[in-house]
C-alpha cells in the first residue's frame, strides 16, 4: 500500500466486500465491481467461493439466533460467491455508502442496492459494517499471502 499518501488521502482501510450468489447468478459482479474502482477503490485480493456451512456460520455467527439464520445459510451455500478486499481511504465508509441498506426497498437510486436488488435477502452485497468487523472477516476468506497489495 505505500503507493498511497495517507497525509493526503486519509487513512487507508481494508474492507471485505462478498458478491453474493444472486450477484453473481443475475450477471451482476462486472457491474458492481466496476462501481467500486470508478469510487477509486483499489483490489487487495479477490477470489470466486462457494461458501461451505461451517464458514457461513463463522461468518454470519452474530446472527446465529435470530429466526432468519437458516435462511442466511441457504442462501450463501446455495451458489458461487466472489470474496474480494477493496482497499482506500475510509474503505469502510465508501463501500457502505456505495452498497447501500441492507433492504432494498430501502436503498436510495445510485447506490448497488438501490438499483440493482430484488429484496432484504436477495441484495447482492455483504460489506463490513466497521474496521474492526473488516479485521475479524477478512482472514475467513484470505491468508496474508493472497493479499496483492
Amino acid at each position: 500500500m505505500a503507493d498511497y499518501d495517507e497525509s493526503v488521502l486519509g487513512q487507508v482501510e481494508r474492507t471485505l466486500v462478498l458478491l453474493k450468489p444472486d450477484a453473481v447468478a443475475r450477471a451482476l459482479a462486472g457491474e458492481i465491481l466496476h462501481r467500486f474502482e470508478r469510487k477509486g477503490l483499489t483490489i487487495a485480493a479477490i477470489k470466486g467461493i462457494v461458501f461451505d456451512r461451517p464458514l457461513c456460520q463463522r461468518h454470519y455467527r452474530e446472527h446465529a439466533d435470530k429466526p432468519y439464520f437458516e435462511a442466511i445459510v441457504s442462501y450463501m451455500t446455495g451458489g458461487p460467491s466472489i470474496a474480494m478486499i477493496l482497499c482506500g481511504p475510509k474503505a469502510v465508509a465508501q463501500v457502505r455508502q456505495l452498497v447501500g441498506p441492507t433492504d432494498a426497498s430501502r436503498a436510495p437510486a445510485g447506490t448497488i442496492r438501490g438499483d440493482l436488488a430484488l429484496d432484504f435477502r436477495h441484495n447482492l452485497v455483504h460489506a463490513s459494517d466497521s474496521t474492526e468487523s473488516a479485521q475479524r472477516e477478512i482472514p475467513l476468506f484470505f491468508k496474508p499471502e493472497e493479499l496483492l497489495i
